[in-house]
């Protein structure tokens, strides 16, 4: 009874707009105060314990790592050298979008920093080609998706902490699925460009590829440093987005000299202000997931879901279908927080490994990020390209298609996401 009203409470903050971190402890604090099991201040208590871990010094470097690549003008080199490899592609400009999302997903990590960062360049870019912008959008939309697919991930550093799996491990098993994600995506691209007759942006020019590929070499070194440092057993992730800020530091200041003293404080301020949003959802999520997990619920939700069937194939298809429909209205972070505890015991039961369920949990998220009425990654582009966000949806909604056929993939055929952790971490 209580637990029902926690959850009543919760989706009427959320739809009379209240942030979600302050939903969350919200309706918390309303079950402690209504069931009278615990005095109200264990909601400080387990929020303060949420946060309270090693692995989460990760969250606020590598934010602070994807806005000095943005500040920096990195993203610009990045996009000239992914324009150059496949440029000379028919649609080329939607294939240069995938392949700059790529590459920028081994610094920053996250979807939105992706769409903010190169999102403004691509959509400029494609529309000043003659794109239609709807196209643009969504291109740009389903290939910021990969960012947090592909290590680093601020959404695996998440996972990792309140599963108890192995960041590393996580970081590995994105890998494979990030660059099918890519190859799907540009596969669709192709397919729209020769049915809308999108020209060929530039000849292929080795000169011109090798000139890109010099200015863009420093940059290109930071997913070398972070994903190789991790792989190799050099960095922790948390290390690595320390060596990731210094090395972004060191390019912004040193080498192109383009990070001024107030460029950085206003990088610093942003960050600081994305980390604590992130982090006091975190806090909030951590003491609502722990009531459910106290009151059992979780336990009795697993039993229902495994009453209907204990076939791996129908689990997880469930589990797919209920991460989905989550992702449509609440924020990543707050989705794992409170779904892993639930979700997991039961993908465990049917065989399922914690490392390839983590991928599966944060590329339905990622899905979710492009689906109303939350579709994070939507309103920001809609705001990049000055367009309404309906028609920033309709532009996006054939691009979900790839994305969910990649889905099932990495869902049912383990071996893409377990491949190279088994390899590297034997």
């Amino acid at each position: 009874m209580f637990v029902a009203i926690m959850f009543v409470v919760l989706f009427a903050l959320i739809i009379i707009g209240a942030p979600i971190g302050i939903a969350l402890a919200g309706s918390s604090l309303v079950y402690i105060m209504l069931s009278g099991n615990a005095p109200e201040v264990v909601v400080i208590h387990r929020m303060v314990n949420g946060v309270d871990s090693f692995p989460l010094l990760a969250v606020p470097f590598f934010i602070l790592a994807g806005n000095l690549m943005n500040t920096a003008g990195i993203t610009n080199r990045i996009f000239t050298f992914a324009k150059a490899i496949v440029g000379w592609m028919r649609g080329g400009l939607g294939h240069v979008n995938v392949g700059a999302s790529v590459i920028f997903a081994g610094m920053s990590g996250a979807a939105v920093a992706d769409a903010g960062g190169l999102g403004a360049i691509e959509i400029k870019a494609m529309k000043d080609a003659g794109y239609d912008l709807d196209f643009s959008v969504g291109v740009t939309a389903a290939s910021s998706t990969i960012g947090p697919i592909i290590p680093p991930s601020l959404p695996m550093v998440i996972y990792g902490v309140i599963a108890g799996a192995s960041i590393g491990q996580l970081f590995a098993a994105g890998l494979v699925p990030g660059l099918v994600m890519a190859a799907a995506l540009m596969a669709l691209v192709a397919w729209t460009a020769r049915r809308r007759g999108y020209p060929r942006d530039q000849a292929f020019n080795l000169c011109l590829l090798w000139h890109s590929f010099k200015a863009a070499f420093l940059s290109l070194l930071t997913p070398v440093i972070i994903v190789g440092g991790i792989l190799f057993g050099i960095f922790t992730p948390t290390e690595a987005a320390i060596a990731a800020c210094f090395y972004a530091l060191l390019l912004g200041t040193l080498i192109y000299r383009t990070l001024t003293w107030k460029r950085f404080l206003r990088v610093s301020m942003d960050t600081i202000e994305t980390t604590a949003v992130i982090l006091f959802i975190v806090a909030g999520a951590s003491i609502f997931a722990w009531i459910l997990t106290s009151t059992r619920t979780a336990e009795q939700f697993a039993s229902l879901i495994l009453q209907i069937s204990e076939n791996p194939i129908i689990v997880l298809l469930l589990i797919n279908i209920i991460l989905i429909i989550v992702g449509c209205f609440l924020e990543t972070v707050a989705a794992i927080t409170i779904l892993v505890p639930v979700l997991l015991p039961i993908a465990v039961f049917v065989g399922v490994d914690p490392v390839h369920f983590g991928v599966i949990m944060v590329l339905n998220l990622m899905i979710g990020l492009l689906t109303p009425p939350v579709g994070m990654v939507l309103y920001v582009l809609a705001r990049v390209a000055k367009i309404p966000f309906e028609r920033a949806l309709s532009g996006t909604l054939p691009f979900l298609v790839p994305l969910v056929i990649v889905l099932l993939l990495v869902t049912y055929v383990p071996a893409l996401s377990m491949w190279l952790p088994s390899l590297v971490y034997r």
